[in-house]
């Protein structure tokens, strides 16, 4: 699903407006405090239900406003939206003009990625940022994920309630038992999306960065030693973790490491580079959620000129005539679009000042 028309009220320093975008690829032009950001956080907002910029929800609202609105109109005419207040907290969001109890429900029908100045985070962030990444693609490519995860979520939280509580240590079997089965079948599900997302990566490395493509790995670990059961492993760790109150193995505590030979690729891989592999990770994700049809992905990139040369920025226009998306790009100024345009002007761009976006036309 791409986004038609974006309405937003008191959101951050957009001004109340309606903008309609292209269903391709569109550009946004603005100096640094512009809103330009902004634009694209509220997209995300209502793909994500947060911010990619801050944990602190009242700053998402007008300075002199205590809620703020976001909606789409999609190009097949569905309308989502999400209002928040920002003072009590409560969240209303909707589909079609009927109200969602879960922000999944709406996620579902919206699959929106972000590369960012603070993406390198993936390298440096560490574990938590890589699990909600990879994560996102599960919920779209693998269809009963959502259903695992939130069951395995529910499990954890009475396994981690009987580990406190001395009282409850009779019921910490069956709950081991349960937590057991269900890390093993979403560690399952995993190693085989990784599988195609490896084979997918290859293929936008040999465009994005062909002479470290085949140097490239991902090593995928699945939040416990593979040589042992799980079961083992957390009845050897019973004393400790009773002690620290918190299941310490298990599916919660997968990773991801990227790496050249034996090191990290952020040991390796300059600045420039770095960006490239994010852009190659997240248009092979992106790649894989449009195989499968259930949406179609949003790729939202944050100041594309940072970090990438004239030559980085023509291998990403090359790669992204490849993938049926809807992309919006900001950036400083024009010319840092120019390798990127696309030349038979099937693209819409728009300028922000002081929170207002208005199109370029002509």
């Amino acid at each position: 699903m791409s986004v038609d028309k974006l309405i937003t009220q008191n959101f951050r320093n957009l001004k109340a407006q309606t903008l309609t975008f292209h269903s391709d690829i569109n550009f946004i032009l603005g100096n640094n405090g512009s809103g330009k950001s902004s634009l694209l956080e509220a997209i995300f907002y209502l793909g994500h239900g947060k911010s990619f910029r801050t944990n602190k929800i009242d700053s998402l609202a007008n300075y002199n406003s205590e809620s703020f609105v976001i909606s789409i109109k999609s190009h097949t005419s569905k309308q989502l939206g999400i209002a928040k207040n920002t003072l009590t907290g409560s969240t209303e969001i909707k589909l079609n003009g009927e109200k969602l109890n879960r922000l999944s429900e709406l996620a579902i029908n919206f699959a929106v990625q972000i590369i960012t100045p603070e993406s390198f985070k993936l390298f440096f962030g560490g574990p938590k940022e890589r699990r909600r990444f990879f994560d996102l693609g599960m919920f779209h490519v693998k269809h009963q994920f959502s259903n695992y995860w939130r069951e395995f979520s529910k499990v954890l939280k009475q396994r981690n309630a009987c580990l406190r509580n001395p009282t409850q240590y009779q019921m910490l079997g069956y709950w081991t038992d349960k937590f057991c089965e269900l890390s093993e079948n979403i560690a399952g599900e995993r190693t085989l999306y990784l599988v195609n997302l490896k084979e997918e990566l290859l293929l936008w490395l040999k465009i994005l960065l062909p002479e470290l493509s085949d140097d490239i790995h991902l090593q995928y670990l699945q939040g416990w030693n593979q040589k042992k059961t799980l079961k083992d492993i957390l009845d050897t760790n019973s004393i400790r973790e009773k002690e620290l109150g918190y299941t310490t193995s298990g599916a919660h505590k997968f990773d991801i490491r990227f790496t050249i030979g034996k090191l990290a690729i952020e040991n390796i891989l300059s600045r420039g580079q770095q960006k490239l592999f994010l852009l190659a990770l997240t248009l092979a994700q992106a790649k894989l959620i449009e195989d499968v049809k259930r949406v179609k992905p949003i790729l939202l990139i944050d100041d594309i000129g940072a970090e990438l040369d004239f030559n980085s920025r023509t291998a990403f226009s090359l790669a992204i005539k490849r993938l049926d998306c809807q992309i919006i790009i900001s950036a400083i100024a024009k010319d840092v679009l120019e390798p990127i345009i696309p030349s038979d002007n099937n693209y819409k761009m728009f300028h922000v000042e002081h929170g207002e976006i208005l199109e370029i036309t002509g």
